[in-house]
């Protein structure tokens, strides 16, 4: 056993959250039933201060946040309860989730930065270097023999010359998240030019290109791979009109199997996901290609269990566990 576990969870504010599919609200659940303490904060309210880090010591208030001590229950409206504000010592934590929303933008980068301070002495979920290290859209590219046609630029054109190549194209903003800013562009659709100037107007960033995938029209498919391994799915349905399948954007979840392929594609990255110290990973395969892998906060796990019965909570609290107790998350901190 390994006992009651102090965990810290970096998040968005749990006012604003929906409890019927928000992944860590049923992490959260998942960890209080086993019973470890919960404390929740803010990454706008997390600190860092000079001096090193002494493991044998124990701690030397290195990185701190205000947090609150919380409650959670499945009960809309009322689904937490927190105590009042304290400063804690992150390296007190045993574990802390980094389960902020993206965009994976420099508040997001510097968050990584900080929290390496105490990961693994403090098991950080997802390992901050490695989330750093794998913006979704870009950790995908190193396995192009799984990919659909793709390119990442800032040339525009180059980019012309990928539509006149493919024709019917997707055009996503590489950093984005929830499937906002991306469009589908037809062969005989005119707004390509005007889209790209808005784009590179306000912001620095390359976009990435893709083949648009017919296949997308049966689904996207939500793949959870837990240390590695994969561990269930959900298929993701485009509203009509809509060439997105993003659930924030309309998309309806069903119920769906694994196919050769998924298992293929999941085989293919999982030892690298494991390597890397990624626990909670969530996929997405459009037909037989994969066009993310989603590091950062993924979602899914609700959906998965109201059609499958299925408890990935459970299964990544139980790989963390593992962790602490054979001492993989308990090393000696960055210095």
């Amino acid at each position: 056993m390994t006992g009651t576990l102090r965990v810290a969870v970096q998040m968005d504010p749990l006012e604003s959250i929906n409890i019927a599919g928000d992944s860590t609200f049923a992490l959260m659940l998942e960890g209080q039933a086993r019973g470890h303490a919960l404390w929740h904060y803010e990454v706008r309210h997390l600190s860092l201060r000079e001096g090193r880090f002494k493991p044998a010591a124990g701690t030397a208030d290195r990185v701190t946040c205000v947090a609150r001590p919380v409650t959670v229950r499945r009960e809309e409206g009322a689904h937490f309860h927190a105590g009042e504000p304290e400063t804690i010592d992150l390296a007190r934590m045993d574990v802390v989730l980094m389960r902020q929303d993206p965009p994976f933008d420099m508040a997001y980068i510097s968050a990584t930065h900080i929290l390496e301070h105490i990961h693994p002495h403090t098991l950080v979920v997802n390992d901050p270097a490695s989330v750093r290290n794998a913006p979704e859209k870009l950790l995908v590219t190193h396995f192009p023999e799984l990919m659909p046609p793709t390119l990442v630029t800032w040339d525009v054109a180059a980019i012309r010359a990928f539509r006149a190549e493919f024709g019917d194209i997707i055009v996503k903003p590489l950093f984005g998240n929830g499937g906002a800013g991306v469009f589908r562009i037809r062969p005989d659709d005119e707004n390509l030019g005007a889209l790209l100037e808005m784009h590179f107007a306000r912001a620095r960033e390359p976009l990435m290109i893709q083949r648009y995938e017919p296949a997308v029209r049966r689904g996207d498919k939500r793949i959870i791979l837990i240390d590695g391994e994969p561990a269930g799915a959900i298929n993701r349905i485009p509203a009509d009109g809509e060439a997105r399948s993003n659930m924030h954007v309309g998309g309806r979840a069903e119920r769906v199997a694994l196919t050769a392929r998924d298992e293929e594609i999941c085989a293919r990255i999982g030892p690298m996901l494991r390597e890397q110290g990624l626990i909670f990973v969530g996929i997405d395969v459009i037909g037989d290609y994969l066009t993310e892998i989603n590091v950062t906060s993924p979602t899914g796990l609700q959906e998965i269990a109201r059609f499958d019965g299925v408890n990935l909570a459970g299964r990544i609290w139980d790989r963390i566990e593992a962790r602490i107790r054979d001492g993989r998350g308990r090393g000696a901190a960055v210095m």
